[in-house]
């Protein structure tokens, strides 16, 4: 304890060493040359924001372009055909290809976070109980055997896990 009261003591002591006259010199020119120059009021300008017309411009010409070609094939009247009242034919229809059925070909399940979050006590337990979350993202795939064809779908998942706690 001795140490650090004469370890303080010393610092104290010191004090910042004093500047030199050619410093202080050289500073009290650089003022008054600041003071000699004389800004006439003149106060830098505000920088004004202007508008790009020729970008604006093109951006307006191409949104019409755009809405001129998607309009044209809207407005086309459906033919209606004459109603007949025609009998179905007798002969059954016979299909060339297989109906199309897609056959599941896998799940992945990628557990991404495991968190423990300690002990619960639930109302309906007389016992505690541990309870620990897990996100994951699950991903079903199927196939079409026929076309080759493949379907995937992928989605988040969060499971919460009560595991009971027994006391011996």
């Amino acid at each position: 304890m001795d140490d650090f009261s004469e370890l303080e003591a010393e610092l104290k002591q010191l004090r910042p060493a004093a500047a030199s006259t050619d410093l202080m010199a050289r500073f009290e020119c650089k003022l008054a040359e600041g003071a000699a120059t004389r800004s006439g009021g003149v106060l830098p300008r505000r920088r004004e924001r202007r508008v790009n017309w020729f970008g604006l411009g093109l951006g307006l010409a191409a949104t019409a372009a755009f809405v001129m070609l998607a309009r044209v094939n809207v407005d086309k009247p459906v033919p209606q055909q004459p109603a007949l009242a025609v009998a179905p034919s007798a002969a059954p229809r016979i299909e060339s290809t297989l109906p199309r059925t897609l056959v599941p070909d896998g799940v992945t399940r990628v557990v991404y976070n495991t968190r423990d979050e300690g002990l619960v006590f639930p109302r309906s337990s007389a016992e505690p109980v541990r309870r620990v979350r897990s996100r994951s993202r699950e991903t079903l795939q199927w196939k079409d055997p026929g076309s080759g064809a493949s379907l995937r779908v992928s989605y988040p998942t969060e499971e919460t896990e009560l595991i009971p706690i027994s006391g011996q």
